[in-house]
């Protein structure tokens, strides 16, 4: 088992705290048992195929997180593979960004075949070749923020072919906006079929939204990152679980919806991630507390 390790932003860091990836031994769930501990400054998320974690750490010398591949073949010596970052992150080899702050950094990695796909925050996405993952090859790119406010979350290729196309699903989350007085972010569709030239052809937004002006929190979040068919289980916050059909890639669809009771404690539901099992119940995780199991009907 793989646990990240970060401080939340905005937050007073304790002078005790190490951020970075737990491996832990589960093979006795009543007893787990951690292997080793590898440590940087802090890791969002991560992706894992079984031997190769796909990660977005912060290592000393860079300004954000970047991208990284870990070989876990032995838990107990994790090897890194790669690594790559938008050029303006190395601030240790001399590099200056042309953002400010932390804006650009890797929220994380997801792997399709000898590519990765890589959410960047306010840096939009970029498409990595991984033949030789000692030298991730940047392939293409897209920054649409601005104009647009939110930064990017997730990319998400779609496994199959729509339409003669191949789809990439991208989740612009609803925090952190450029301009106080935007709306709630969406789900994009972008066409990848010639993935030097990623085309942004569509998008789904929760019927009600009008464009007027949101608090943070309302909008997209994250997407059930296991595309198992053309219905997409996403968590979109103050808006809960939303199913969204994408068989007729523009025009996507509202097929089905779950909104949780507004846990104890909480102003709103605040959903923040969806995955499944493999009976396809789905888990479906508020911000603040709570779980609920769903299951499509």
């Amino acid at each position: 088992m793989l646990v990240n390790r970060e401080a939340p932003p905005r937050t007073q860091v304790p002078t005790d705290f190490r951020g970075g990836l737990g491996i832990w031994d589960v093979s006795h769930p009543e007893r787990p048992r951690e292997i080793t501990f590898v440590e940087w400054k802090g890791l969002h998320r991560f992706t894992f195929d079984g031997r190769y974690a796909y990660l977005s750490p912060e290592p000393e010398g860079y300004r954000g997180n970047i991208v990284m591949i870990l070989d876990l073949e032995d838990p107990a010596r994790p090897e890194e593979v790669g690594r790559w970052w938008m050029p303006g992150q190395w601030i240790a080899g001399g590099e200056t960004p042309s953002w400010e702050g932390r804006a650009h950094r890797c929220h994380h990695p997801i792997r399709r075949g000898n590519r990765l796909y890589v959410s960047y925050w306010h840096g939009g996405f970029v498409i990595l070749d991984i033949e030789d993952m000692a030298k991730p090859r940047f392939v293409s790119g897209v920054d649409w923020s601005p104009p647009f406010p939110w930064p990017t979350h997730t990319t998400l290729p779609v496994p199959f072919p729509l339409m003669g196309r191949q789809i990439m699903l991208v989740a612009d989350e609803d925090v952190l906006r450029l301009t106080k007085d935007a709306t709630s972010s969406f789900l994009w569709l972008v066409d990848i079929t010639d993935e030097t030239r990623p085309t942004p052809f569509a998008s789904f937004q929760v019927d009600g939204i009008d464009g007027s002006p949101q608090p943070e929190f309302t909008g997209c979040h994250q997407p059930a990152e296991e595309v198992r068919s053309t219905e997409i289980p996403v968590a979109w916050f103050a808006h809960g679980l939303r199913i969204v059909d994408i068989s007729k890639p523009h025009a996507p669809r509202e097929v089905a919806s779950f909104v949780p009771p507004v846990p104890d404690g909480a102003s709103r539901v605040c959903s923040n991630d969806v995955c499944y099992d493999a009976r396809g119940l789905m888990y479906l995780i508020d911000r603040t507390r709570g779980l609920h199991i769903v299951e499509r009907v």
